[in-house]
C-alpha cells in the first residue's frame, strides 16, 4: 500500500526526506511572512450598509419621505434577503442581507443604482448616501487622536482635509472621517437693530451674500496668437471678504454687510461630542477592510504617524491609540509557548518511560514540523494567521505528539526482542502504519462537517478545523518518513541496558494486562455504565456551561453604552458620562486606566463621508 511505499522509499532515500524538512522550514517561514495576520477569519458576511442624513429632519419625517422609498426600491436587487431600517433624527441606517452566494459586487452596484433612482423622490437637497459593504472582518483597529489646545472644528477641519486622505491611501485601511468636531462653517452675525436702521430685511442680506460669492466659468479670452484664461473674481479668498459684499446699492449711500452683521469662522450645530480622557477632543477610527490584515495596517498606520504629524500645525499631536494588534501577537506567543511547552514536556516523557534521549530528541523535532506543514497548507488555502487557526495549531499540538511517541516506543519494543536496528524501524513502522491512519481519519471526521457548514459558522469552524487537520495529516506523515530516517540515523543497532524496559514498567504492564483480561468478562456492563455516566454527564455539563459565540478574554479593555432618556440635551449626557468614567477610574484604585475614549450623539449631517 501506499503508507507502506513512502516508508521504503524513506529508508532507502534519507538523504530526500532530509531535504523536504529543509524545504518545509523554508516555505513555512515565507508563509508565515506573507500570510495576514487577523484577529478573526474572513467572514464574508452578504451585507450592505446605506446610511443617509439629512440635518434638521425627525425621524417621522426622515421614515416617511427617505427611508420607505429606499425599501421599497432595495427590495427589487437581486439577491435580497431582507431590508433592516433605523431612524433617529438627522440620519436613517439600512441593513440590506443578502442570500448566502450572491454576487456582492454586482449587488453593490444595483444598490448604487437604486439609490439614484430613489433620490428622485426625496426631498430637495437630499445628499447622497454613504454606501459601504459590512464584513465582519471590517473591525476598528486603533483610533488615530488628535489633541489640541485649538478649537474643536478647525482640529475637525484639518483632520478632515489633511490627514485623511494621506490616512485614506494606506493599503487595508478604510477611512471614516473624523469624530468628535463640527463642520467647519463661516458665520455671518446680523444685529437687528442695524438690520431695521438700514431698512434691510433678512432675506437682503442672505440674496446679497448669494449673488455676491457665485462661482461662475471663468473662459477664455484671446489676445493675439494666445488663448488666456479669464480670471474671476465672482468667489472670496478670504471669508472677510463676504464683508465688502453691497446689499443696498443705486440712490442713497451703498450698505454693505459688514454694515449690518459680522463675519467670522465658526462650526455646524453641535450634534456629538468625543471624550478622550475626559475631555473634548477630535479622534479617527482606524477600520481595516475584510481582506486585510490587523497586524499590516496597523503597522504601515503607525509608519505613516511622522507623516500625517508633519501635514499639521505642530501645536495640534495625533498619536495612535488602542492598538488591537496586541491581541493576535499575544495569541502567537501563547501557541509558540504552547507548543514549546508540549515538545517539552512530550519529550521528558518519552526520556522518562524510554529513557532515551535519542527518541526524545526526534518527538520534539516532529512537533515543530508537523506545526509549520500545516501553515504552509493553510497558506495554500488562502486562511489567514487568526485566533481560529492559532486555536487549531495549539489544539493539534496535544495530538499530534502521538504519531511520533507511538512510533518510537514501537521500535524500541522490537528491538527489546533482539531484532536488529534496521529491521526493528521497518517491522515497528509498518506494524502500526494502519493503526495510525486508522486514528488520523477518526479525527478528522470529527472536524469534517465543517466544510458543510454556511454563512459565519462556517467561517468562524472551517480554518479551526482546517489547522487542526492538516497538522494530524503532516505528523502522520512524518512519523512515518522523517520518524524512521532520524531513528535510523540516531538509534545504536543494540538498545542499552539503561534504555531497555525496566522491572517498574514490566509489573505495570503485566497489571494493567490482568485487568483488562478482568474487564473483557464483564464488557457489556462497562460499556452500559460508561455510556449512561458519559449522557447524564453532557446533558448536565450543557446546561450548566454558558453558551457564547465566542469565550470570554481579558483583553485589557471594555465597553459600556449608556442610554438616557429620550430628548435628553448632549450636555447633561456628556456630564452623565463624565461621571461614569470617574466611577470607573475609583473603582481601579486610580491612576491605573492608560486611556478612555467615548462619543456621546451622533456623526454630524453635513460631514463628507
Amino acid at each position: 500500500m501506499n503508507i507502506i511505499q513512502l516508508l521504503y522509499g524513506s529508508l532507502r532515500k534519507p538523504v530526500t526526506i532530509i531535504v523536504a524538512v529543509i524545504a518545509i522550514i523554508f516555505f513555512s517561514v515565507i508563509s508565515i511572512r506573507n500570510m495576514p495576520v487577523d484577529i478573526f477569519p474572513k467572514l464574508g458576511t452578504p451585507t450592505i450598509y446605506v446610511a443617509q442624513t439629512y440635518g434638521g429632519l425627525s425621524a417621522e419625517q426622515l421614515e416617511g419621505y427617505i427611508t420607505s422609498y429606499y425599501e421599497y426600491h432595495f427590495l427589487y436587487v437581486t439577491g435580497i434577503k431582507s431590508v433592516e431600517s433605523k431612524t433617529i433624527q438627522g440620519v436613517t441606517l439600512l441593513k440590506l442581507n443578502f442570500h448566502e452566494g450572491t454576487d456582492m459586487g454586482q449587488a453593490t452596484g444595483e444598490v448604487v443604482a437604486m439609490v439614484n433612482r430613489a433620490r428622485a423622490f426625496m426631498p430637495p437637497g437630499t445628499i447622497s448616501p454613504f454606501v459601504t459593504r459590512f464584513d465582519g472582518g471590517s473591525v476598528p483597529v486603533g483610533q488615530l487622536v488628535f489633541s489640541s489646545t485649538r478649537s474643536l472644528s478647525e482640529v475637525q477641519d484639518l483632520a478632515l482635509f489633511k490627514v485623511r486622505p494621506m490616512f485614506s491611501t494606506l493599503p487595508g485601511v478604510s477611512a471614516p472621517p473624523p469624530f468628535g468636531g463640527n463642520q467647519r462653517t463661516v458665520l455671518i452675525k446680523a444685529d437687528p437693530d442695524k438690520l431695521r436702521s438700514y431698512n434691510v430685511t433678512p432675506q437682503d442680506l442672505v440674496t446679497a451674500i448669494a449673488k455676491g460669492n457665485v462661482i461662475t466659468p471663468s473662459g477664455n479670452i484671446r489676445v493675439g496668437d494666445q488663448t488666456l484664461i479669464t480670471p474671476q473674481n465672482t468667489v472670496v479668498e478670504n471669508i472677510q471678504d463676504l464683508a465688502n459684499i453691497p446689499i443696498k446699492t443705486g440712490s442713497g449711500p451703498t450698505v454693505f454687510v459688514h454694515d449690518v452683521a459680522a463675519v467670522d469662522n465658526g462650526a455646524d450645530i453641535t450634534s456629538g461630542y468625543a471624550l478622550i480622557n475626559d475631555k473634548r477632543s477630535v479622534y479617527i477610527p482606524v477600520t481595516k477592510r475584510a481582506d486585510a490584515s490587523t497586524w499590516d495596517v496597523v503597522q504601515r498606520v503607525k509608519a505613516a504617524l511622522p507623516d500625517m504629524q508633519a501635514a499639521i500645525p505642530p501645536d495640534i499631536k495625533v498619536s495612535y491609540e488602542f492598538d488591537q494588534s496586541g491581541y493576535v501577537i499575544n495569541s502567537i506567543k501563547s501557541l509558540t509557548t504552547e507548543g514549546i511547552l508540549g515538545a517539552v514536556l512530550t519529550g521528558l516523557m518519552v526520556l522518562l518511560f524510554l529513557r532515551d534521549w535519542r527518541g526524545s530528541l526526534i518527538v520534539v523535532l516532529t512537533i515543530p514540523l508537523a506545526l509549520l506543514s500545516a501553515i504552509i497548507c493553510l497558506k495554500l488555502f488562502g486562511q489567514s494567521i487568526n485566533v481560529m487557526t492559532l486555536g487549531g495549531l495549539a489544539l493539534a499540538v496535544g495530538i499530534l505528539v502521538d504519531e511520533a511517541t507511538v512510533t518510537i516506543e514501537n521500535i524500541h519494543h522490537h528491538q527489546e526482542k533482539g531484532e536488529p536496528k534496521g529491521r526493528a524501524i521497518l517491522e515497528a513502522s509498518k506494524e502500526i502504519a494502519l493503526p495510525k491512519l486508522l486514528i488520523l481519519l477518526c479525527i478528522l471526521a470529527i472536524f469534517f462537517p465543517a466544510f458543510f457548514m454556511s454563512g459565519i459558522p462556517k467561517a468562524m469552524f472551517l480554518p479551526l478545523s482546517l489547522a487542526v487537520g492538516l497538522a494530524m495529516i503532516a505528523s502522520f506523515l512524518l512519523s512515518q518518513s522523517f520518524v524512521p530516517v532520524m531513528a535510523n540515523w540516531l538509534f545504536k543497532d543494540h538498545l542499552s541496558e539503561k534504555a531497555k524496559e525496566g522491572e517498574k514498567t514490566s509489573k505495570f504492564k503485566d497489571r494493567h494486562g490482568k485487568w483488562l483480561k478482568k474487564a473483557a468478562t464483564a464488557s457489556t456492563l462497562i460499556v452500559t455504565v460508561y455510556l449512561l455516566v458519559s449522557v447524564v454527564a453532557a446533558v448536565l455539563l450543557f446546561n450548566v456551561l454558558g453558551k457564547e459565540l465566542f469565550p470570554k478574554v481579558d483583553a485589557g479593555q471594555f465597553q459600556v453604552r449608556i442610554r438616557l432618556a429620550d430628548g435628553t440635551r448632549l450636555e447633561r449626557t456628556e456630564t452623565k458620562t463624565k461621571a461614569l468614567l470617574a466611577l470607573i477610574d475609583s473603582l481601579s484604585g486610580g491612576q491605573k486606566i492608560a486611556i478612555t475614549s467615548a462619543f456621546i450623539g451622533n456623526q454630524g449631517s453635513v460631514i463628507p463621508c
